[in-house]
Order: structure tokens, then sequence, then C-alpha cells
């Protein structure tokens, strides 16, 4: 059975960091693409970041480009999200995803997904 479960979640005020990680279980993720979404109350799960399989590349949602980075530790078959200068728009659950289409907006385009973890940021 395959796992992603991420964790890091938490309350933070406004301008705080939190340092999300998404592990690995059951096969090794270094050739897939890894992503982050979020999904706020009321709205649709949307894109965050992507990474490919060798941390060459990234990319980022223009709303969170410069404030957030993805990396990952294939060693340690975990996929991390750094979020810096968080607003309260940030506040959402956020899911990592395994894919071989790097940087997709599409959730169709990625077969696993974790179960989420909730950032809440306060004004």
């Amino acid at each position: 059975q395959v796992y992603l479960v991420e964790s890091g979640g938490g309350l933070v005020q406004a301008g705080g960091s939190l340092r999300l990680s998404c592990a690995a279980s059951g096969r090794t993720f270094t050739t897939d693409a890894m992503s982050w979404f979020r999904q706020a109350p009321g709205k649709e799960r949307e894109f965050v970041a992507a990474t490919t399989w060798n941390s060459l590349y990234t990319f980022y949602a223009d709303s969170v480009k410069g404030r957030f980075t993805i990396s990952r530790d294939n060693a340690k078959n975990t996929v991390y999200l750094q979020m810096n200068s968080l607003k309260p728009e940030d506040t959402a659950v956020y899911y990592c995803a395994a894919g071989n289409d790097f940087g997709s907006r599409r959730e169709d385009r990625y077969y696993y997904w974790g179960q989420g973890t909730q950032v809440t940021v306060s004004s």
C-alpha cells in the first residue's frame, strides 16, 4: 500500500513561517514529480508548487511565488514546503501529490494524494 502523509501544519500568526513535510511510504518516489495543492473553506483545491524528481525545476502559483519554497530529499522519500511570510489567505488544507506531469494544475494528472494537513494563519 502506498501512502503520502503530510505533517507540519498548525496555527501561525500572519508573517510567520511553517514547514510542511510529505513522507512517502510503500514505494519510492524518486522519479516522480511532486506537487503541493491546497483547499480553502468553500473553495476548490488549487495548485501551489511543484518540483521535478531531481529538484532541477520548480514551479509556483503566482500567489505564493517568493514566499514558499518546495524541496525534496529523495533519500528520505520526503517532500517539503517551506512557507514564509504567511498571510490569512494562505489558510487551507494542504495536500501533497505524486504524478509524472511536472507542474500540472490538473488533479487527474496525479496518481497518489496525501490526506492533507491544516494550516491556519491568523491576522
